[in-house]
């Protein structure tokens, strides 16, 4: 039988997968790239992704190695200033972390998901090396000594020397394998959704913590000449449920109330979505000719900006391995390293991720003291503050 041949399989054409081919494409491999879900590429559409993504700049650096940063610059709003207020202490603590402490670049570049699919699909199209085949998905696997042989849920055989499972929390790739994972459930959703604004946003993201979750804010371009911000709003699961149900006045009123007024009225410039909050880690990110990045590997609440910047932390790291290995990008020694420059940074940050989540979810009187207290104490030592602001970037 006649089979396909690739350097790289990616499953997944989400923005970690669409990102992985590019990067891997730009670098001359020869790429397949699936997924059963053709991307969506417009805000309008009932399906889009409304999220948006905060790239650090480390990632950004990625983004430019993958040829998409010149496409993506002019769409992203600078983050100059990450400002953390707790709403549970009266009065409310405020703490400004600058990025000018410690570079002269922001901190990152706001842009919305929807666009990152549009012009990543668009960079694929520009790739020759590239095959992006949406609508079709992972199957199955069997790894051999060459090549690992995955079967396509349109019945083709594509052989791979490498395969990257880029296909999210509920990954086929990962199951295929026999891998596991550490899930832990908070019992909370995140709202997302734009909002329009009188007062300015400054390009400061603004993060708000009261009880049940932080409620956060973060620049995006003006829409119809007012200030715009996309909002992450993470509270429990039966009130975000409730939220939902909202008449959109209701709901920008709650907004209102939970953002402490900082921003003037709150109007929603997008429709709600809300997506349930998990930690989860996979026992290995390593298999047979196989390598997980992004939520195949690692799930954390978005709190930090830490989830997709993280994810290309992973692609980075293969991509540097694969170039050293050129001749097979697949063989064990490559995939042992990977597991072992990875998984305990992976571990140590979603752990992080998750303390500070149940920080932020306490509401007895207490823990609201103690992480107001926790925030003046980092803020007000320089050495920590700024190692903090460096570690939230990746570069420590």
């Amino acid at each position: 039988m006649t089979r396909e041949q690739t350097d790289i399989l990616i499953s997944g054409g989400g923005v970690a997968g669409l990102t992985a081919a590019a990067a891997f494409g730009s670098a001359g491999f020869s790429v397949v790239i699936v997924d059963p879900a053709p991307p969506i590429t417009t805000q309008s559409d009932s399906g889009a992704d409304l999220r948006t993504t905060a790239f650090l700049q480390p990632a950004r650096d990625f983004l430019a190695r993958a040829g998409l940063w010149d496409a993506l610059q002019p769409h992203a709003t600078a983050l100059e200033t990450m400002r953390i207020i707790d709403a549970g202490n009266d009065p409310a603590i405020q703490r400004d972390f600058n990025a000018s402490d410690i570079s002269a670049e922001p901190f990152g570049w706001n842009l919305p998901n929807w666009l990152l699919r549009r012009e990543m699909v668009a960079r694929l199209k520009d790739l020759p090396n590239v095959d992006f085949r949406p609508g079709v998905g992972f199957a199955a696997m069997l790894s051999r000594t060459q090549a690992a042989l995955v079967k396509l849920s349109d019945g083709t055989t594509v052989a791979g020397k490498l395969v990257i499972g880029a296909d999210g929390r509920q990954s086929a790739v990962r199951s295929a394998i026999g891998i596991n994972v550490k899930t832990y459930r908070y019992g909370q959703k995140a709202l997302t959704f734009a909002v329009t604004h009188d007062a300015p946003h400054n390009n400061i993201s603004t993060e708000i913590h009261r009880s049940g979750g932080p409620f956060t804010l973060v620049p995006l371009p003006d829409h119809d000449g007012k200030p715009c911000s996309a909002v992450v709003w993470m509270t429990d699961g039966a009130t975000a449920n409730h939220l939902l149900t909202l008449s959109d006045q209701d709901f920008e009123n709650a907004a209102t109330e939970r953002s402490g007024h900082f921003y003037g009225p709150l109007h929603l410039a997008t429709r709600r979505t809300g997506w349930p909050i998990v930690s989860q880690i996979a026992d290995t990110i390593i298999g047979p000719r196989t390598a997980l990045v992004a939520e195949a590997a690692h799930v954390m609440p978005p709190i930090g900006a830490q989830g997709l910047n993280m994810s290309l932390k992973d692609l980075a790291c293969l991509l540097d391995l694969a170039e050293a290995h050129r001749a097979d990008p697949g063989v064990p020694a490559l995939l042992d390293r990977y597991q072992q420059l990875r998984h305990a940074d992976i571990k140590l940050r979603v752990t992080g991720i998750d303390l500070l989540n149940r920080a932020s979810i306490a509401g007895q009187p207490v823990m609201q003291d103690l992480r107001g207290f926790g925030i003046k104490a980092l803020h007000g030592i320089k050495p920590i503050r700024t190692t903090l602001m460096q570690m939230g970037l990746g570069a420590r």
